[in-house]
């Protein structure tokens, strides 16, 4: 996938975020040429979609995408606050104790605020 077809199949995108997640996510994986996760694992250990977790606090989440050791990733649908989803992700991360992974969101989502104005 070209950055031109990247853009012009997200950008008038205006479903939600249930409907675009993992769809957007394996475009993301074709345009920077990286391994989806079924196809890198396909069993789903160690990369992959929902991926079950305890937050702190108690209750179960899931965390849209999840590369262990690397990142755990939150979708919202455009114009959504995405200081919830870091608020998720904390709650995620601080439980598995992996601040590691917070800290590439945060990058994330500079790049992601970014590429909106």
């Amino acid at each position: 996938m070209t950055p031109q077809q990247f853009i012009a199949k997200w950008k008038p995108a205006a479903l939600t975020e249930r409907a675009t997640a993992q769809s957007h996510f394996l475009d993301l994986c074709a345009l920077l040429g990286h391994d989806d996760p079924v196809s890198a694992d396909p069993v789903g250990e160690w990369f992959t979609f929902e991926k079950g977790v305890t937050k702190t606090g108690g209750g179960d989440g899931f965390a849209d995408v999840w590369k262990k050791n690397f990142f755990a990733w939150e979708y919202k649908k455009k114009k959504r606050n995405l200081d919830d989803a870091l608020g998720q992700l904390v709650r995620y991360g601080v439980r598995a104790g992996s601040l590691w992974e917070i800290q590439n969101y945060l990058i994330g989502k500079s790049l992601v605020r970014g590429a909106e104005r």
